[in-house]
């Protein structure tokens, strides 16, 4: 047995990870809450007892969030405006109430992101054992 087929089978599934990190679930059981408000991270999981100290997010959902609202909202603004010729005013008050919108349901769903890939590669602390 190698190095390499260790490794793989004591790897966390990153895909059902990052799903669950969505819906704001934890990364481990996929049932109990990972955020406690908007985006206060819970210290760990009511269901199963995996901590979530250790993770690192920082300024890594703002950035995807910018990032998915900005590619979204370009492209529309650009159509909207070539299709309809809507007032300066009216299509500033559209795309910034989106863009508002958006980015407050984006955020802590990234967020939950980052700290679930953070688990399932085993990044900042996330590798010890229980």
């Amino acid at each position: 047995m190698t190095d390499q087929t260790i490794e793989t089978t004591t790897d966390r599934p990153t895909w059902p990870a990052i799903v669950s990190g969505f819906r704001c679930k934890c990364p481990n059981c996929g049932r109990g809450r990972l955020l406690h408000s908007y985006l206060k991270v819970n210290d760990a999981c009511s269901e199963c007892g995996e901590e979530f100290l250790h993770h690192r997010a920082d300024d890594g959902p703002a950035y995807l969030t910018i990032l998915i609202v900005g590619h979204l909202m370009a492209p529309l603004l650009h159509i909207a405006y070539v299709q309809w010729r809507p007032t300066p005013l009216m299509l500033f008050v559209i795309f910034a109430l989106g863009c508002l919108a958006l980015s407050l349901y984006l955020l802590p769903r990234l967020k939950g992101v980052v700290v679930a890939y953070q688990w399932a590669r085993r990044m900042h602390g996330f590798d010890k054992p229980r």
